[in-house]
């Protein structure tokens, strides 16, 4: 009698979900070899369904495209989008904060050393 999926919330998502589609037709299976290797990796069958490849894709890019518009929405305050806006919206989930903040202090470690190394090459090409 109680039926959750035909509530409020529920009409809400799919009325967005497919105003989504009709507004922007993304490629499919961009993904599939990568979630495959994931999905291996985190002991699932070397070759998993295409089914269930294609549901882990499109999960993944939902949650992506919804961080980045809630990212958007912020950022409109201040006219620019930027780094720490994600930052912001993962704040409380603190693996993902953590890993983040580890990508993005390695990022800038790889930038300077690359830095270095063509300033070191810069001077090797101006001393023969």
């Amino acid at each position: 009698m109680n039926n959750s999926s035909t509530g409020p919330a529920s009409k809400a998502k799919v009325g967005s979900s497919q105003l989504s589609d009709t507004s922007f037709k993304r490629k499919r299976g961009v993904f599939q070899k990568d979630l495959q290797h994931m999905m291996y990796g985190y002991g699932d069958d070397p070759n998993p369904l295409p089914e269930t490849v294609a549901l882990l894709e499109d999960i993944a890019v939902e949650y992506v495209t919804d961080l980045v518009h809630k990212a958007q929405d912020i950022a409109t305050k201040r006219g620019k989008l930027l780094t720490e806006d994600f930052l912001y919206l993962i704040r409380k989930d603190m693996p993902k904060l953590h890993r983040c903040t580890e990508l993005l202090s390695m990022n800038e470690e790889l930038k300077q050393a690359r830095k270095a190394f063509e300033v070191d090459e810069e001077k090797l090409a101006t001393t023969d």
